[in-house]
């Protein structure tokens, strides 16, 4: 009677000789056997894939056997046995080819996973089966179709600029892209205006690590808000006198709330920062434009023209929408980087709570939902009783708002009473203004007068 051993050896042999890349994960979601067809379709050794844990999420920084492991990731309702088909990815460097496989779950129940064997295509999918035409053309993404429409946005984005969290379709944030693209070509100084949560200090950043991404220089953040005037001065001047050296010149001043900058400092920061000599990069950020500041009176002109050569406006989550998905499904997946199970994406029920809510704290606010949800979820996505509380409380708020109260304009109301008596008196009186005013318990003058002042009457 053959051995165990044998008996594995054997059926080694017989996956070995298949035609389409076969490769099985253990429970702990790590690759224990790859075939000779999906190494070739890697590209990889076997030395280089065995016990490698295959996480839901992309990270643009992860290169080699981990960013492969990654992509072969299959939909964590593969897991539970929920799954029985859907795509795998390359998922190296230079190219995502994305095929259809199916999930074979070995083991008597879901929840008792002993091996789940997955079979892939021996063709790559077209591009735009495989991602879409944007979101735009995907009426109701699913959490697939969104996982790899990130994994590609992200892949591209970080070559440029690293650019790869300003994430989504919309026309607003396109236009944002190509505003930090362009301030990413030049040393001109950045304006970056958002509400509160949009993401700016985020922006100033892909600024700096886009400009010069082989030579980085310091990024030097600077709080105008919370800083004394005292404090703001003094690091300015120190770096006027250039104590970074030959860095100085990749180096960028980030001024975070420039538009609360202390007013006793705005004269002389203008002079700094204006300075031929003065060689590290300015990006300032701000939540109301300076523009308007300049215009009430409350900021100097030419300090203004300093900050802003460039503008780049990050617009509120709640005026783009058709991001949403997007953005959730990456938060979504750099929880599971961080944590111990995995999720794969929201129900369609969930995402349309996300929806409609108002979003006052913006990006960051989504990103602090979905860590929240991503703690509660118990199954392969994320479904409406995940959600934070406030989430549902807004639901609840908007399918019964309060009742509008009605005011009542005293003025307007007594204007329309005594008009519809100065037209009943006319009309029994048949049009004699004199008899209308007797009527009325008024002179004739004092008639023509109200008959003016009520625009029944031309002066």
């Amino acid at each position: 009677m053959p051995t165990k051993r044998t008996r594995t050896a054997a059926l080694a042999r017989l996956l070995n000789e298949a035609r389409r890349p076969i490769y099985v994960l253990d429970g702990e979601q790590t690759i224990v056997f790859c075939n000779e067809a999906c190494l070739d379709w890697l590209g990889r050794s076997i030395d280089e894939m065995l016990g490698r844990r295959c996480v839901y999420h992309f990270s643009p920084d992860a290169t080699g056997p981990d960013a492969v492991a990654a992509a072969l990731c299959p939909p964590p309702a593969a897991f539970t046995g929920e799954l029985a088909s859907g795509t795998v990815a390359r998922g190296d460097a230079e190219t995502s080819a994305r095929r259809r496989a199916r999930f074979v779950h070995a083991g008597e129940t879901p929840d008792d996973l002993v091996a789940l064997v997955v079979l892939v295509d021996e063709q790559d999918l077209p591009e735009t089966e495989a991602i879409g035409d944007g979101l735009a053309a995907i009426e109701e993404p699913t959490a697939d179709e969104l996982h790899h429409r990130l994994r590609r946005f992200r892949r591209e984005a970080a070559s440029r600029h690293r650019i790869d969290r300003l994430l989504g379709e919309s026309p607003a944030m396109r236009r944002v892209r190509a505003q930090v693209e362009l301030a990413t070509r030049c040393r001109a100084s950045v304006l970056v205006v958002g509400p509160p949560g949009s993401g700016r200090q985020h922006v100033a950043a892909a600024i700096h690590y886009g400009s010069d991404p082989e030579h980085e220089g310091s990024l030097i953040p600077l709080a105008c808000s919370a800083l004394g005037a005292d404090m703001i001065q003094s690091t300015v001047r120190a770096l006027a006198a250039n104590p970074l050296g030959d860095r100085a010149a990749r180096s960028t001043l980030v001024l975070n709330e420039v538009d609360r900058l202390p007013p006793e400092v705005h004269a002389e920061l203008a002079d700094v920062l204006s300075a031929r000599s003065f060689l590290p990069r300015l990006v300032a950020t701000a939540e109301q434009p300076l523009e308007e500041l300049v215009r009430r009176g409350e900021y100097r002109p030419d300090l203004a023209a300093v900050l802003g050569t460039l503008l780049v406006e990050l617009p509120p989550l709640a005026r783009r929408r058709e991001d949403l998905p997007l953005l959730a499904q990456m938060f979504l997946e750099e929880a599971n980087a961080r944590g111990g199970h995995q999720v794969g994406g929201f129900s369609p029920e969930a995402l349309d709570r996300l929806d409609a809510y108002p979003w006052p704290g913006n990006v960051d606010e989504l990103a602090q939902m979905v860590a929240q949800a991503y703690e509660r979820a118990e199954g392969p996505e994320i479904v409406v009783g995940d959600l934070p509380n406030r989430i549902h409380l807004a639901a609840d708020a908007a399918a019964h708002p309060r009742p509008v109260e009605e005011t009542i304009q005293l003025d307007t109301l007594l204007a329309e009473i005594e008009c519809e008596l100065i037209h009943r008196a006319l009309a029994q009186a048949k049009g004699n203004k004199a008899k209308a005013a007797r009527l009325l318990g008024l002179t004739r003058p004092r008639l023509y007068r109200r008959l003016v002042q009520l625009g029944l009457e031309e002066e």
